[in-house]
Formats: C-alpha cells, sequence, structure tokens
C-alpha cells in the first residue's frame, strides 16, 4: 500500500464531495474549491506533464509554494508519478533555497510569479542552470497537452511502501539543513495512528491555516483529512478574527494550531464581552512547540474547549498525545500513538524509571530511516539496545509522570530555539550574523518572549560601531525572518570556558 491507495478510500466513498475549499482573504487567489474527483483528475493531468518533462519515478519534485490549491495538486501529481516531493519553506531565502536545491537535486521546482524574484538570485549562480521551475500562474501554458496524456487507467508509476515519499528538510546543530527522508509506510503509520486515536470522520472539516511546508500542515492535517474523506477549508495564513468567525458559525469540526496561535485567539477573545463557545468544535489540538499552561487553562475558560496536546517531529510524524476521549493536561503530550515505542534514559543510554529526566528515544513504523545523502548524521542519531532494536536520539529531555504515564516535555539537549512553533538552530544564525563586516563573534540565544514562547537573541562582538539598519537588511537577504535576532546586544567579549567554548548560559 502507498499513500495514493489510502486517499483512494477516502475518495472512493464520495469523489463528488468538497474536499478541499480555498479562501485567500488577504490576496488576489480569490476562493476556489475542489471535490475528490476534481482533485484526483488534476492531480492525474499534473502528473502527466511532469513526466513528459522527464520526471521519472524516484526523481524530486520540490514545491516553494505558499498555501493554495496548486500545492495539494501538484503533491499529488508528484505521487502518481512515483517522484518525491520536497517542501520547501516560503520563507526561506538564497542560502537555505540554495542549499537544499543543491542537496536535493530536483528534477522539477514549482514556484508561482512572486517567487521569481528570490530564483533570480540563484538559478545559474548558486544552483546549476539545468533545473526545470515550473510557475502555477501560469499552469496552462504546460498543461496544454497534459488532457491527451493524463494516466488514469492505473498506469502510473506506482510506489511502493517502502519507496520514498517526503523529504522533509529540518536545520541541524551544524547549520545546514538535512533532508529526513519519508516513505510512503512512514506516513501511513502515522496518519493511520491519528485517524484512529482522534477519532477522525468522513464528515469532519478542517480548519487549516498552517503551511503545507511543514509537516503540521501537511501531514497532521491534509494527509489525514484526505486518507478519512474530509473536507479541508484551507487559508493562505492565520486570521485571528477570520478564524473566530468560521469556528463560531460552525463552520469547522477540527482546529491544528501552534501555540503562538492559541495566545493570539486567547488574546482576542479575552476582548469579547461574551466569547463564542465554538459548540460545533469536536478537537482542538496544539503541537511544535510547548503550549503554556497558562494559554490552555485561559482558552478552556473562555471557550469551554479544552485543547488537546501532542507531539511530533520531522524525522517521525507523530509520537506522542493526550487522548481524545479522556483527561488532557495541560504541559504534557501524553502518551505514545499506536504503534510507537518510547524510551526515557541517562547519559549512558540506560532506562530510567519514572519520575526521573532524561532523553527521549522512539522507535516505531513512523520513525524514519535516515537523512538524506547523510550516512554520518544518521549513524550519530541511532542507537541498538540489546535486543538489536534500533532507536532514534530525539535530543528532546522528557519526564514521565509515574501515576499517569504521560510525558512532559522539558526541553532540547542541545542549543534549538523553538519559535512561535518553529526552529530556529543558534549556530546557523551566528554562522550568518559573522559574514556581516566588523562583527567578529556571534551568539546567540533563546531568551523568552510572551508572543513567541521564546525569540533569538543576538550578543556579538564588533570591531568597530555596527549600523543596525544596515546589519538587519543583510540579515533580511540571508534567512527567514523568523530567524532574525529580535533584539541585539554588543558586547566586548563572549564567556568562554576553559577550553574555549562559549558559555552561552552565562548570556541568558
Amino acid at each position: 500500500m502507498n499513500l495514493l491507495d489510502l486517499f483512494a478510500i477516502g475518495r472512493e466513498r464520495e469523489p463528488g464531495k468538497k474536499a478541499v475549499e480555498f479562501v485567500d482573504s488577504r490576496g488576489p487567489l480569490g476562493r476556489r474549491d475542489l471535490t475528490f474527483g476534481a482533485l484526483q483528475q488534476e492531480a492525474q493531468r499534473w502528473a502527466a506533464a511532469f513526466a513528459r518533462m522527464g520526471v521519472r519515478k524516484g526523481d524530486r519534485v520540490a514545491l516553494y509554494l505558499p498555501n493554495r490549491p496548486e500545492f495539494v495538486i501538484a503533491y499529488l501529481a508528484t505521487l502518481e508519478a512515483g517522484a518525491v516531493m520536497v517542501p520547501i519553506n516560503l520563507r526561506y531565502r538564497r542560502r537555505e533555497l540554495s542549499h537544499i536545491l543543491n542537496d536535493a537535486e530536483p528534477a522539477l521546482l514549482v514556484v508561482e510569479d512572486a517567487q521569481q524574484a528570490v530564483l533570480d538570485e540563484i538559478l545559474g549562480a548558486d544552483v546549476g542552470p539545468g533545473l526545470a521551475v515550473l510557475s502555477v500562474d501560469r499552469v496552462e501554458s504546460w498543461l496544454d497537452e497534459a488532457d491527451e496524456e493524463a494516466r488514469g487507467d492505473g498506469s502510473r508509476a506506482a510506489a511502493r511502501g517502502e519507496d520514498a515519499a517526503l523529504i522533509m528538510y529540518t536545520s541541524g546543530t551544524t547549520g545546514t539543513s538535512k533532508g529526513a527522508v519519508l516513505s510512503h509506510n512512514h506516513v501511513l503509520a502515522t496518519v493511520t495512528g491519528l485517524l484512529s486515536a482522534w477519532a477522525w470522520q468522513a464528515d469532519d472539516v478542517l480548519l487549516l491555516p498552517l503551511p503545507l511546508f511543514h509537516t503540521h500542515g501537511l501531514i497532521v492535517g491534509l494527509h489525514c483529512a484526505l486518507a478519512m474523506g474530509a473536507t479541508v477549508r484551507l487559508r493562505t495564513a492565520f486570521d485571528a478574527e477570520e478564524t473566530v468567525e468560521t469556528l463560531s458559525t460552525g463552520g469547522a469540526t477540527l482546529f491544528f494550531a501552534v501555540p503562538t496561535i492559541y495566545t493570539r485567539l486567547v488574546d482576542l477573545l479575552g476582548k469579547e464581552k461574551e466569547p463564542p463557545k465554538f459548540k460545533g468544535m469536536r478537537l482542538f489540538c496544539s503541537g511544535s512547540a510547548p503550549l503554556p499552561a497558562e494559554v490552555h487553562n485561559a482558552f478552556e475558560r473562555l471557550t469551554g474547549q479544552r485543547i488537546l496536546e501532542r507531539y511530533g517531529m520531522t524525522e517521525t510524524g507523530m509520537n506522542f498525545s493526550n487522548p481524545y476521549a479522556g483527561p488532557r493536561v495541560a504541559g504534557t503530550v501524553g502518551t505514545p500513538l499506536p504503534g510507537v515505542f518510547a524510551r526515557i534514559v541517562d547519559a549512558a543510554g540506560t532506562d530510567l524509571p519514572a519520575g526521573e529526566e532524561g532523553e527521549l528515544l522512539l522507535r516505531g513504523s513512523n520513525v524514519f530511516d535516515e537523512y538524506w545523502r547523510a550516512p554520518q548524521k544518521t549513524a550519530e542519531s541511532f542507537v541498538h539496545d540489546e535486543l538489536g532494536n534500533r532507536w532514534f536520539l530525539t535530543g528532546d529531555l522528557a519526564r514521565m509522570d509515574p501515576q499517569t504515564g504521560y510525558v512532559t516535555l522539558l526541553g532540547r539537549s542541545h542549543e534549538l530555539i523553538i519559535s512561535g512553533g518553529l526552529n530556529i538552530y543558534p549556530r546557523e544564525v551566528e554562522e550568518m550574523l559573522t559574514t556581516f563586516p566588523g562583527i567578529e563573534e556571534a551568539a546567540v540565544v533563546g531568551e523568552p518572549d510572551t508572543e513567541w514562547g521564546e525569540a533569538p537573541v543576538a550578543y556579538l562582538v564588533c570591531s568597530g560601531a555596527i549600523d543596525e539598519g544596515e546589519l538587519e537588511r543583510y540579515c533580511r537577504g540571508q534567512l527567514a525572518s523568523y530567524k532574525l535576532p529580535k533584539r541585539l546586544r554588543f558586547v566586548r567579549e563572549l564567556p568562554r570556558n576553559a577550553m574555549g567554548k562559549v558559555q552561552k548560559h552565562r548570556l541568558v
């Protein structure tokens, strides 16, 4: 079985049912709806066009797109062609984009016209000129011949369960992104586990403002809806007022978000004399970063709805969840999902008793096998137990409650900053900062922030005066905006230990 087989189950129940309802409230795209049958037809047309352009089974197809129906069509077309989809964060700029394109070596890059300026900087300079680029804003110009060649007869290059479906890039402590290779089986394990754990139904409607280039929006949201035959109300971005209106008028039954979104909803609802109770909603989920307990409790107080927290990673899909029908404990991620095995170990790899803090290790059908073209990093990310089982080292510190068995995440064992649900690795930012003239050293740390949970703060050692406005303009051209330091602090030197290593804990 592959993902297309799974999606066919939901589609064939009711092909005329609405699969995607898209509204671009902030731009020129307007509204567009697609039924399950129409979505399949479009995907097959696009797959035929991809094949005509030379995309073969196992090739990579990169999507550098915002939330819009064409993202969904292009993804399904990639699977129809037996290829591997590489979603790229739309906020990425020259350094990040060049690295991913050179590393993944896609046969095809799908974009929209608005991204052309970014591509002009790198194509032929940082990235070889042979990369084929298609714009979804000029789709008919390259789909003219596709209708005659559309392969709706089952002759597609069918993927096996163990074949790669996705390469999802996640930054590492080395400062360069690494691609987690997810097979059809890996994603199937996460999706089927969530369909069961969260009691998905065919008549569910998911309001989805999360970006499809991220695991949360793509796998937890879109994949589950397609598999169940549920409807996705896709949005270009989160809009607090529109979200409240939709949820309070019965426009959705499911809503998945990051803690920053829930913080903004609490702020908005707190201003209402009589906040709506969202009676048509059956499930609110939060993930991608820890949800502050005060936000969790305030949301329940204002709406009567208790948020379900869960835990996942790019490399593993979803791992833990608070129960759908059972107590949801603020600050915990619950227990392992079906098919997921977990251990909490000390520095020597010895299992710890419940109540003690240690590193969380995982294994299961959902856990990826390798990083793309990075055998050493792959080897460093796994350990084997005495029975030969292979365990993934998450880098997360955790503790299990002795009474409930619920797990609480305590933070990262390395220096990851999670801001608004997005990962920021300090070294990548530091390396970029030190390329600016006059900056000799840089240390980036996460500091508490009321809106984002954590915010990156840069401590800089400079050889002379720095124009902060010029530095900000330079940074915005190098990295995604959410990675940029929210504050700059100029110091004469960075604290170091006897071995010369910067002691970041002394900076916070």
